[in-house]
């Protein structure tokens, strides 16, 4: 374990009522793994305490006047040096959204000190996921959340076998089933490892490890082979990229 996985997380409570930030700053208190270095009461003042502080985790409310917690949740992750971000709202009608900008988790007031407990592990789990040999955080997803009947499910990038634009929605192909995500093609292109993922169209991203062949059509327009069995036609942008798949 590194120094810096060992050492307590430097968070910064977000929150535009009082009384939530000092039942926050409370509830840190019970945490051997916390670090409470500030409080804002507003985005605005948030954006500038992150900047200044640069913490591990943010404890983020989302229902806020002005600039609310997803705004400074997407104002953050442009920065290239994202927190981890904890929602903690009276709503569930934002988990789809929240977990849109990467949250890693989404937890209902009043907080309770074991589900606190449980959502810092996860970040915790999610550091040790994302650093890598020689301790830096990849840049990487590494999972996505999406929505599934009534609920929401994890799915880990390494089980996406293709990525299929659907208008402003993105279906995820995971074996046999498919799950929609609300982000755009370009958006996922950028989150995702090129290493693993390659963009055939600008309708499509599919795994390297999943495309078995390509073909030609003698016309000049080439296919690429999955293994599934499906056939997606290569755009002309990207067919040199693909092309090196074979070492042409």
């Amino acid at each position: 374990m590194t120094e810096s996985e060992q050492r307590p997380l430097s968070t910064l409570v977000v929150d535009d009522e009082p009384l939530a930030i000092e039942r926050l700053q409370l509830l840190c208190a019970r945490q051997d793994d916390i670090n409470l270095v500030g409080t804002a009461s507003d985005g605005e003042a948030a954006l500038r305490l992150a900047e200044q502080l640069k913490p591990d985790l943010l404890l983020l409310d989302i229902a806020m006047p002005g600039m609310d917690g997803l705004e400074v949740a997407k104002a953050l992750s442009k920065t290239g040096a994202s927190p981890a971000i904890i929602f903690v709202t009276a709503f569930d009608k934002f988990a789809v959204e929240a977990f849109g900008v990467a949250a890693i988790d989404y937890v209902l007031k009043p907080v309770e000190t074991d589900r606190l407990s449980l959502a810092i592990s996860r970040v915790r789990e999610r550091k040790a996921v994302m650093t890598d040999g020689n301790g830096e955080e990849s840049p990487w997803a590494e999972e996505f959340w999406v929505p599934y009947k009534s609920e929401l499910r994890r799915i880990a990038a390494g089980e996406i076998n293709r990525i299929e634009a659907e208008r402003d929605y993105m279906r995820l192909h995971v074996g046999s089933s498919s799950y929609l995500l609300h982000q755009t093609i370009t958006g996922l292109e950028e989150r995702l490892n090129p290493e693993d993922f390659v963009r055939l169209h600008r309708s499509h991203l599919v795994r390297r490890d999943w495309i078995s062949g390509l073909r030609h059509d003698g016309g000049g327009i080439w296919m690429a082979c999955l293994k599934c069995g499906t056939e997606i036609r290569i755009g002309r942008t990207h067919l040199a990229e693909a092309k090196k798949l074979a070492g042409r």
